[in-house]
């Protein structure tokens, strides 16, 4: 279902030096994601990280994949609720039309609620006039929240434990880039201070 993004070249522009462009493989975005949005994402934790070596390249590149991930994870969640917002919708009607019929009727009952629960996603009248329905007795957008909240609650779950991953890893990448950039300042300041001193020590002679 995903795959490498053929991309226009007003898209594909990056500030990934081209030495270092067989580092970073080409995206693999979802149907109906945004090569626009993953590339201006990749910039800015480029630029905030201000890799400098290769072995620091692959590391921003990881950590920028990995914010993307867990964007991904935020808005399937956001798509996961809208879901079972309906599934909500067809619950508290099922409450109202068939708790007291009988069993004659409610096939009937039932086939009618799955189709007002479409017609609510689908269309804006209709949705007001159910959710007016539902207001009246007294199932109010908070009571479907939190009816679609039970329902997702296992799907919900595993969308945390996603994200919470994402971000640990994301966590312990930083702090590999950070210790890595601290032990290379590190040396780069040992070696300019033993310069300065076979300087000193040619000049005394």
């Amino acid at each position: 279902m995903n795959g490498p993004v053929s991309l226009p070249q007003s898209q594909s522009t990056s500030i990934l030096p081209s030495e270092f462009e067989a580092l970073c493989p080409s995206p693999q975005l979802l149907p109906g994601e945004n090569i626009g949005h993953y590339r201006a994402l990749q910039t800015a934790i480029f630029r905030g990280v201000d890799p400098q070596s290769a072995t620091e390249w692959l590391l921003a590149i990881d950590i920028a994949e990995l914010s993307w991930e867990m964007q991904r994870y935020r808005v399937l969640r956001q798509r996961l609720l809208t879901t079972y917002r309906q599934k909500a919708i067809e619950t508290t009607l099922r409450r109202l039309d068939v708790s007291e019929s009988s069993s004659a009727v409610r096939s009937i009952a039932e086939f009618h609620i799955v189709q007002n629960a479409l017609d609510w996603q689908l269309d804006p009248t209709a949705a007001g006039e159910i959710e007016a329905r539902l207001q009246a007795h007294g199932f109010d957008q908070h009571a479907i929240s939190m009816e679609a909240y039970v329902q997702a609650r296992d799907v919900l779950s595993l969308f945390e434990a996603l994200l919470s991953g994402a971000q640990l890893r994301r966590l312990s990448l930083l702090k590999e880039f950070n210790t890595f950039r601290g032990n290379n300042n590190a040396e780069a300041t040992r070696h300019r201070s033993s310069r300065k001193v076979v300087l000193a020590a040619h000049q005394g002679t």
